[in-house]
């Protein structure tokens, strides 16, 4: 390794500290040879101090150990229906995996522990159709796996699911992972399997959102290979429930785990959540609570005082960022196509949840707005905030001058004397570019 692939590590070791990632290993990797170099990538990762969840699959040993019994399957992924045969071939073919998990993890120097927090329900009956022993993830013991990991334990945690009177199910892996990721508030989630990623027409797709990975799922199906679509689906699933990003790796390539985690274009494909996603337009019924919401602001003359009806006029520019349906910031972009600027204004988030990002993430929204709309640059101008913009998002401070014609008369009538902050539209394209760090 050169010293320059280290400091390139070391740059995303502060993100990834103490965060929880949910490692998906299909049953076929772990009976692969590269399975224990993929142990001392996880081994590394725990060096770091990233938390690791260890999800297994079987359905490959499943296959195998029915071969050698001479026993018919119903189904081996967890996805169809279970059987009283299926089910004892898979409770065994699992504890077979656990085994040698444990094993390995301890080859590696890690403790390692079996992992019982899969509270399941039946899936039941199915387009009339009884599933059996075919489980649903009902909920996530997650007080346990806390425990594990804030001892330094890994946990490890296998397709199988039990419910409150001790009933066993199967349960697919997949979607374990996905609700295991959710409940622990997980950053990622990285599937390991035999394909190195999502491969549509003979090219690798490197990142695909939320929409887009559901659009494919539903228009291109049958291009997708079938066993990446469970993972595919699950994915997007997972991203709707919070996870910021899911990865799918080739499981069989040595060192692609590191080298998906600690670069910019990884190996494999990502998938990712919008980071977005809490940010919407503003409806009318939403005017009185942000003008409630920059009051005390405006008093403070940090910002410009705003009507009612002005807001309304301008209703298409503005944008509030919502958490728990709760209003807890704002912005606005006025438009300029004339000159090809935009403005960014009226930028405000709740002083209960400043310090957290909310403010750089409505800029960065504000500028990704602007580049879509083919502005060359944006301006704020500001009072007691340009600090905010010059060291958090990258603007540097210009002459009055700069702003348009019909702005700067604006600006002249308000004797206000704010500084006028302007930065290239460009620069807003490249920050909001989804990265592998999540």
């Amino acid at each position: 390794m050169k010293v320059s692939d280290l400091r390139g590590i070391l740059q995303y070791v502060p993100r990834f500290r103490e965060k929880i990632f949910v490692l998906a290993v299909d049953g076929q990797i772990v009976a692969s040879p590269n399975f224990p170099n993929i142990l001392l990538d996880l081994a590394v990762l725990r060096s770091l101090n990233v938390k690791i969840i260890l999800v297994h699959g079987a359905s490959f040993q499943i296959n195998e150990l029915a071969a050698a019994r001479g026993v018919t399957l119903s189904n081996a992924d967890g996805t169809g229906i279970t059987d009283d045969v299926t089910l004892k071939v898979s409770l065994d073919a699992a504890t077979n995996v656990m085994n040698e998990i444990m094993q390995g993890l301890t080859n590696v120097d890690l403790r390692a522990a079996y992992a019982n927090a899969i509270i399941a329900h039946p899936a039941g009956i199915l387009g009339g159709v009884d599933y059996l022993n075919t489980g649903r993830v009902e909920r996530v013991d997650t007080k346990s796996l806390h425990l594990f990991l804030n001892e330094g334990i890994v946990p490890v945690v296998p397709p199988i699911g039990y419910d409150g009177e001790g009933r066993t199910y199967r349960v697919n892996s997949d979607a374990i992972a996905v609700e295991v990721a959710e409940a622990m508030q997980a950053m990622k989630v990285l599937f390991l399997s035999a394909s190195e990623g999502l491969v549509i027409g003979g090219e690798l797709l490197r990142q695909l959102s939320i929409a887009e990975t559901e659009e494919l799922v539903k228009k291109k199906r049958a291009q997708v290979e079938p066993r990446l679509l469970s993972k595919l689906e699950s994915a997007a699933r997972a991203c709707r429930q919070g996870v910021a990003r899911v990865h799918l790796l080739d499981g069989n390539r040595d060192e692609a785990l590191l080298s998906e985690v600690f670069s910019h274009e990884g190996v494999g494909t990502m998938i990712y959540s919008n980071e977005y996603q809490q940010i919407r337009r503003i409806f009318k019924k939403d005017v009185r609570a942000v003008m409630g919401l920059i009051r005390q602001s405006v008093a403070n003359e940090e910002l410009v005082r705003r009507t009612r009806a002005e807001i309304l006029a301008h209703l298409d520019d503005y944008w509030v960022l919502e958490i728990d349906r709760n209003l807890i910031g704002c912005v606005a972009v006025h438009h300029y196509p004339d000159e090809a600027k935009a403005e960014l204004a009226c930028l405000y988030v709740n002083k209960h949840h400043e310090g957290q990002g909310y403010g750089r993430k409505l800029m960065s929204f504000a500028e990704q707005l602007a580049a879509e709309k083919g502005i060359k640059h944006l301006f704020a101008l500001s009072t007691q905030a340009y600090n905010f913009f010059q060291q958090k998002g990258g603007f540097a401070e210009v002459t009055a001058d700069e702003l348009p014609p019909e702005r700067k008369k604006k600006y002249d009538a308000s004797a206000r004397n704010s500084k006028v902050m302007q930065k290239p539209v460009q620069l807003a394209v490249a920050a909001a570019e989804p990265s592998r760090a999540g």
